[in-house]
C-alpha cells in the first residue's frame, strides 16, 4: 500500500513466529501436527515466582513505574551480574524492557545512524538484521561454519570489522545451533575486539543458564573487563526461569548508553509490566534449585533428538552445549524428490515438504542465516519429541 514507510519493506515478518503459527493453524484445522519452532520452555512458572506476582496484585503494585523498571529489580539484576558473572553494576547502569528483544532494539535504535555496520554471526537468531536495519543500520553477516561447530572464529571477526563496524551482536550459548562458547574461544574474539576500539559488542546471554555436560558459561566482559566500558550484557527471565509470556528482559552497561535507551523506550512503551517486575524479583532473588532440574530434562532431550536424527538419512547433527535448539544439516536431502513429490531443492522446501507430509513443524535453516539445514526446538515432551523424529527419518528415508 502506498502510504506505508519505505523501512517496512527492509524488513520481513519473523519465520519462527510464522511457523508456529502455521502449525497451529494446521492443528486447528485437525491435523497431526507437532510443532517443533516454538523457542520457550514447556515447563510452567515456578510456583515461587506466580506467588510473588499473586502477592504484587494483592499490594496494589500495578500502576505504571520508572520508565526503565522498578528499583527492586534493578538491585536483583546488580546482584544476579555480580553473583554470576563477577560483574559490578549500579541500578544506574540498569535497564529493564518488555522482553530482551526490546532491550537489543532500543540499543540499537539509540545508536545507529544510517550506514553504520553491525557484525551480526550467522547462524544468527532471526531477529537480529531485521532490528539494524529498522533501525537505520547495516548488518554484515560473518559466517560461522559447521567445521567450526558454528562458532565464530577469531579470523572471520577480524574479516568482518570495518571503519562502519559499530557494534558486535554475540550470542552463547546461541539460537539457532546451541553452540556455546568456552573462556578461550571467547578470549580469541575479546583479543580481536581490543585492536579495535570503536566497536562496542552487545552480548546476548539469555540462554546463559541452559548449559549442559560440563560447560561453564561465560560473557565478553567478564573474559576481557578492558571491554567493559563499550559492553551491553543483555539477559532476561524468559528461558531459565519459564517466564515468556512474562515479558522481561534487562540489560547493563555504559550509563550514558542506559540513558539513552531508556529515552527510547519513553517514546515507545514505557515502563515494562508492574506486576511481571516484581515476579521478577522473586526469580532472580528467590530458590534456583530447578534450573538444574530443568536442565536435566532438557539434557535428556538434547540426546535423544540429536540421536535419532543422526540415524535419518541424508542428516548431520552436532552436539550443542546450551539452548534447547540443534541445528542439523541436510545437505545429503537437497537435490532429491519426497514421498510426496516435492523438490527439495533448498532447506525452506525440506522444511515446507516436511510439514505437509508428516506434520512436523520444524524452522528452516535460511531464516537463520546458514544454509541447508533446520533448527528443532527440543522444549517439548519426550513422547513428542520421539515421534516427531520418527516422522523425520521416515521423510528422509523416502527421498530419492
Amino acid at each position: 500500500m502506498a502510504f506505508l514507510s519505505d523501512t517496512l519493506s527492509r524488513v520481513k515478518p519473523s519465520p519462527t513466529i510464522a511457523v508456529t503459527t502455521k502449525a497451529a493453524e494446521l492443528k486447528a484445522e485437525g491435523r497431526d501436527v507437532i510443532g517443533l519452532g516454538a523457542g520457550e520452555p514447556d515447563f510452567d512458572t515456578p510456583q515461587n515466582i506466580k506467588d510473588a506476582a499473586k502477592a504484587a496484585i494483592d499490594a496494589g503494585k500495578t500502576k505504571y513505574t520508572a520508565v526503565d523498571g522498578i528499583p527492586e529489580l534493578k538491585k536483583a539484576i546488580c546482584a544476579k551480574f555480580k553473583r554470576d558473572n563477577n560483574l559490578d553494576y549500579t541500578p544506574a547502569q540498569v535497564t529493564i524492557g518488555t522482553g530482551g528483544k526490546q532491550v537489543l532494539y532500543n540499543a540499537l535504535m539509540a545508536t545507529l545512524n544510517p550506514g553504520d555496520e553491525v557484525v551480526i554471526p550467522a547462524p544468527y537468531w532471526v531477529s537480529y538484521p531485521d532490528m539494524v536495519l529498522l533501525a537505520g543500520g547495516v548488518p554484515v553477516i560473518a559466517e560461522a561454519t559447521a567445521e567450526t561447530a558454528y562458532k565464530l572464529t577469531p579470523e572471520a571477526l577480524e574479516a568482518a570489522i570495518t571503519p562502519k563496524t559499530k557494534w558486535l551482536i554475540f550470542n552463547s550459548p546461541s539460537n539457532p545451533t546451541g553452540a556455546g562458547y568456552t573462556w578461550d574461544e571467547l578470549k580469541g574474539l575479546t583479543d580481536v575486539l581490543l585492536r579495535h576500539p570503536h566497536v562496542w559488542i552487545m552480548s546476548d546471554d539469555m540462554y546463559e543458564h541452559l548449559v549442559y555436560d560440563d560447560f561453564k558459561f561465560c560473557t565478553p566482559a567478564e573474559v576481557e573487563p578492558q571491554l567493559y566500558a563499550r559492553t551491553l550484557t543483555v539477559n532476561g527471565v524468559s528461558k531459565a526461569y519459564a517466564m515468556t509470556g512474562w515479558r522481561i528482559g534487562y540489560a547493563a552497561g555504559p550509563v550514558e548508553l542506559i540513558k539513552a535507551m531508556g529515552k527510547i523506550q519513553s517514546q515507545s512503551t514505557s515502563n515494562p509490566c508492574s506486576v511481571s517486575q516484581w515476579a521478577a524479583v522473586e526469580a532472580l532473588n528467590g530458590p534456583q534449585d530447578y534450573i538444574a532440574t530443568n536442565n536435566a530434562l532438557f539434557q535428556r532431550r538434547r540426546d535423544l533428538v540429536v540421536r535419532m536424527l543422526n540415524e535419518a538419512e541424508g542428516v548431520v547433527c552436532p552436539v550443542p552445549e546450551g539452548a534447547f535448539y540443534v541445528y542439523p544439516s541436510i545437505a545429503g536431502c537437497i537435490g532429491k524428490t519426497s514421498a510426496g513429490g516435492a523438490k527439495i531443492v533448498d532447506d525452506e522446501a525440506f522444511a515446507t515438504a516436511l510439514l505437509e507430509e508428516t506434520g512436523v513443524a520444524v524452522v528452516f535453516g535460511a531464516a537463520f542465516g546458514t544454509s541447508p539445514c533446520f533448527r528443532v526446538s527440543y522444549a517439548t515432551s519426550d513422547a513428542a519429541l520421539t515421534e516427531a523424529c520418527t516422522r523425520i527419518q521416515k521423510f528422509c528415508a523416502g527421498l530419492h
